[in-house]
């Protein structure tokens, strides 16, 4: 297969031969640790180091012997699916004190360890620094007890420590996301989904209580992505008073026909004194005052629990690498540091820097500066709760902007989980700036029949959780009908227009930029919101709906896997969707642990095919059992899923056979992951506040209308590495190959060597983004919203 660009630079020079690293997890356990475990591990060996597993965390450290064991390539096998730590994890009291590092310094020097890869949580990482801080004060101890040689001391001068944060509450700051936050946002909602439908059942009101003793991401950013009607988190206690106002909130509710509600309660809820806020409480409140039925669910532990979802083995899997990056490249003089997720990039940050910014947010709290405390929680916390505000409150009509614009909202294109949940943040965002907004029904072909009627706050309810397009969608393109569309657009008084959708709208949009020099009518601001499992469209990273779609490409894959439990050595060829672009393949060949994922943008050869093969049938004489290779529906017109299948049949017999799936619409289908949800949300909130202030620079005062024909005023809003940016879609036809309908650079294409290091191949990876230790505070672009999807 091809190589990646040889200009950039590659890991050969960075060799581990020689050194010992050590991985542990401490502390809490999180959905995902297993992935950064197999990374760090599978990396190491691949640059020559010798790798170790600390059993039981810090406490396998100080008790030594058998808990400290030579990882091997396949002792990390099936362990990628797996949820919690499969190493252990335990909180230490004897690391805490000074003879327990002593023993745990003895314990390295023994083994040659001094590179220490710790995931967990802030105290983990804490300890890990103090660990280095006393290393060579230890040394010299043990020198003295006659326990190592005097030599040792000079040989292992240093110890170098890389951190990654596993928790499933995401409150070390410093980084957008934490390893297992998003798998546990999975098991909310799976909760939060299938309460509502018992709770509409019953007309019932639901208090739910999620883990966050000090910390309410998880709270709110659940209450965000189910559209809960109150949220109670420790970072923003209510106002007094708070108990009418929420009463208020709930039977405005039931009155405006909402059979159910859903209040959300972090466990370290508290009021403005510090006073802790109970289900209990609010449950006893709302039957009192309300005489509503009832119930309180506490989801305790089975938020850490299940399998990792696609995103949290796909950065875990990232940091892993990265980890071992940084351990290669560190010096004495290097500060530890702790490998971040930064927009969507792999960011390195100083751990003592993060570990004092995360204790200022309790230090604030505790001293009730909790708007200071939100803005140190850092931009993805505020965003989120600002978000939560627009959509979940509705101002009254008094207090409501007076804009008198008509804004139109309509999805293009195939179907994408996500796209309900944008079209109700664009509505709620547009009413709360006083527009009257218009939904369009089957994209631009009910557009132009006239399928457009006006829709209100409540009109939405309900429908972040829906999957596929409740406003109906097609892939008519506007070009032939332009002048039934403008004259559509003055019936209605259309000023303004976001459509939602993939690789179609951004065609629809470029039409409609073409059309404004014969319709006035088109002379308005546009905005696109890039929707689609297939991750195509240019001038963004992600797209709406391509994590949900992940996710039921890495849970199929699983199930699949796991059907070949017990039995002979089996290979699963699998097709998954994409056109001509090969993410899904790509992506989610990484989170499922694939050893070839096959696309259209690498292309490939019958004997790149033959050598995948042999590699497989290699592997599978010696160690695995289950093989599972990826294609990409359009990778190559001649080399189809039926004749690899073949291919793989023929020449693996007598080693191992074959069966195949083609994963077809189901990738399209389901509810909304988490992701999907909030990322849908906030672009869509972001892109309506620009629509807004669009309308009010090209409004004409003089003529009486809105009048928008720069470049400037047809963007797309989309992720680019660490920020969300508008770009005019006229400026994204250089980068579009329109033939095969993909961008002509792609960032994920650098994931592909870490996915084959990873499944035993020899191949360069580009480490030119790499290196550069960040602080925190300069760790984001000063006006980006980079963590925007989470």
């Amino acid at each position: 297969m091809t190589q990646p660009d040889s200009k950039k630079i590659f890991f050969e020079n960075l060799s581990g031969a020689g050194k010992a690293i050590a991985v542990l997890t401490s502390g809490g356990d999180a959905q995902g640790m297993n992935a950064a475990v197999r990374a760090v591990v599978r990396m190491g060996l691949y640059v020559g180091a010798k790798v170790y597993f600390i059993h039981e965390g810090y406490q396998g450290m100080v008790d030594g012997g058998d808990n400290i064991r030579e990882a091997t390539w396949e002792s990390v096998s099936s362990m990628l699916q797996v949820g919690g730590t499969v190493i252990g994890s335990a909180r230490c009291k004897d690391f805490r004190s000074h003879e327990g590092r002593l023993k745990a310094a003895h314990n390295l020097v023994k083994r040659g360890i001094t590179n220490l890869c710790v995931i967990g949580g802030d105290g983990s990482l804490t300890g890990a620094n103090l660990f280095r801080e006393e290393w060579s004060g230890l040394l010299s101890e043990l020198v003295q007890q006659g326990l190592i040689e005097a030599d040792a001391v000079q040989k292992y001068s240093a110890l170098h420590i890389v951190g990654m944060v596993g928790s499933i509450d995401n409150d070390f700051c410093g980084t957008d996301m934490t390893i297992g936050t998003d798998s546990a946002l999975h098991r909310i909602i799976e909760v939060v989904d299938a309460i509502m439908t018992t709770a509409q059942s019953h007309q019932r009101t639901f208090v739910l209580e999620v883990m966050g003793r000090h910390c309410g991401y998880l709270a709110l950013v659940s209450a965000l992505a189910c559209g809960a009607d109150w949220v109670l988190i420790p970072e923003m206690p209510p106002e007094d008073g708070w108990e009418e106002k929420m009463c208020q909130k709930l039977s405005a509710n039931r009155a405006g026909m909402k059979r159910l509600n859903i209040i959300i309660v972090a466990e370290g809820a508290i009021d403005r004194n510090n006073k802790p806020i109970t289900t209990d409480y609010i449950k006893n409140l709302v039957v009192k005052n309300l005489g509503f039925d009832t119930r309180v669910t506490i989801l305790g532990h089975v938020q850490r629990g299940g399998t990792p979802s696609a995103f949290d083995r796909i950065l875990a899997s990232r940091m892993g690498v990265e980890a071992v990056l940084a351990l290669l490249e560190t010096t004495a003089n290097t500060p530890a540091c702790v490998v971040s997720l930064c927009g969507n990039q792999s960011v390195r940050v100083p751990l003592m820097e993060c570990v004092q910014t995360t204790q200022e947010v309790q230090k604030a709290m505790d001293q009730k500066r909790f708007e200071e405390a939100v803005k140190l929680r850092g931009r993805s916390f505020e965003n989120n709760l600002r978000t939560y505000k627009l959509l979940a409150h509705r101002k009254p009509e008094s207090e409501l902007p007076v804009s008198n614009f008509n804004v139109a909202v309509l999805n293009v294109g195939a179907p994408a989980a996500g796209m309900n949940a944008a079209v109700r943040s664009a509505v709620r965002v547009g009413i709360s700036e006083g527009h009257k907004m218009f939904a369009v029904s089957d994209g631009f072909e009910g557009f132009y029949k006239g399928q457009i009627k006006e829709i209100k706050w409540g009109d939405v309810g309900g429908w972040t959780g829906q999957g596929g397009s409740l406003l109906g969608t097609k892939r008519t393109l506007p070009a032939k009908h332009v002048d039934k569309i403008a004259e559509q657009m003055r019936k209605y008084n259309i000023n303004a227009l976001l459509v939602i959708g993939g690789f179609e709208a951004l065609e629809c949009l470029l039409q409609l930029c073409d059309a404004r020099s014969t319709f006035e009518e088109f002379c308005i601001p546009m905005c696109m919101l890039p929707a689609t499992i297939s991750n195509n469209v240019p001038g963004t990273e992600l797209s709406i709906g391509a994590d949900t779609a992940l996710n039921a490409i890495v849970e199929t894959c699983d199930r699949i896997k796991q059907s070949a439990s017990g039995t002979k050595r089996r290979v699963f060829i699998i097709e998954t969707m994409g056109g001509y672009c090969g993410y899904l393949a790509t992506v989610g060949g990484l989170a499922a642990g694939a050893d070839a994922a096959y696309i259209y943008e690498e292309p490939f050869d019958i004997k790149d095919l033959q050598a995948n093969v042999e590699h497989l049938t290699e592997k599978m004489k010696t160690s695995i059992q289950r093989g599972l290779v990826l294609r990409n529906e359009n990778s190559n017109v001649n080399y189809t899923t039926d004749f690899i299948y073949q291919l793989y049949t023929e020449e693996g017999r007598g080693v191992f056979d074959c069966r195949k799936n083609v994963l077809g619409h189901m990738q399209q289908g389901g509810a909304p992951s988490p992701f999907d949800r909030n990322f849908g949300t906030k672009i869509s909130a972001k892109a309506m506040k620009w629509l807004s202030q669009k309308l009010v620079e090209s409004y004409r005062k003089d003529e009486g209308r809105v009048f928008a024909n720069t470049e400037d005023t047809c963007c797309l809003l989309g992720m680019h590495a660490r920020a969300l940016v508008f770009q005019p879609v006229v400026q994204l036809k250089d980068h579009t190959d329109f033939v095969h309908r993909i961008p002509k650079e792609q960032w994920w294409l650098k994931l592909r060597p870490l996915m084959k290091i990873l499944a035993k191949y020899k191949t360069s990876y580009d480490v030119s983004d790499s290196g550069q230790v960040e602080h925190v505070i300069h760790s984001r672009p000063k006006d980006s919203d980079a963590s925007v999807a989470m």
